[in-house]
């Protein structure tokens, strides 16, 4: 089976490559809104799924899989979202600041007869980050397209994450034992 990669996540790509598959990349825009109602991981699978759903039965060949996923931050019953500006990513990194959070993923994995989707999670430990820490990692590293206002395998991530549990390239935006346990199995 060929693997239709629906994302333009970079990290996601170098993910997918380094877990030894290849893939044809096929993103498609889709509005990345849930109902309030959801929970941190209804909210992950919700969009994943809906991301697979961009895609009619007709455009996925008989021999490919297509893969999506989406991944939060989630505070406090808050998913976190991409910031807005510097000043928004800086104060999105003070709330993380001292504290633990929570990091979703949702993965689709779809083809023309079945469809498996599932998450997993990772919790993540910040050490205390000052104003200036958080000021210089947003300055260089300008990370307005993550979630949370961070890569782990930044800067702020060597220096900040004390611990985590559970996934490390969850984190990163695609958790490939999972994903590779699935696509065996799929």
């Amino acid at each position: 089976m060929k693997i239709i990669l629906a994302s333009q996540s970079l990290r996601r790509r170098q993910l997918l490559e380094e877990i030894g598959f290849q893939y044809e990349l096929c993103p498609k825009d889709v509005e990345e809104s849930y109902p309030e109602h959801l929970q941190c991981e209804q909210i992950v699978e919700f969009l994943a799924e809906k991301k697979s759903m961009a895609f009619t039965d007709e455009e996925i060949p008989d021999d490919a899989i297509v893969l999506t996923a989406d991944t939060i931050v989630w505070l406090d019953g808050n998913s976190l979202l991409k910031p807005t500006d510097e000043a928004d990513a800086i104060a999105m990194l003070g709330k993380l600041s001292g504290r633990k959070h929570r990091v979703a993923t949702g993965v689709c994995l779809r083809s023309n007869t079945k469809k498996k989707i599932f998450h997993v999670l990772t919790d993540v430990f910040f050490r205390e980050l000052s104003l200036e820490e958080r000021t210089f990692y947003v300055k260089k590293y300008r990370p307005y397209d993550k979630s949370g206002s961070y890569g782990i395998q930044e800067w702020i991530g060597y220096i900040g994450i004390g611990r985590i549990e559970g996934s490390y390239t969850n984190v990163m935006g695609l958790p490939t034992k999972e994903v590779y346990e699935e696509l065996m199995r799929f």
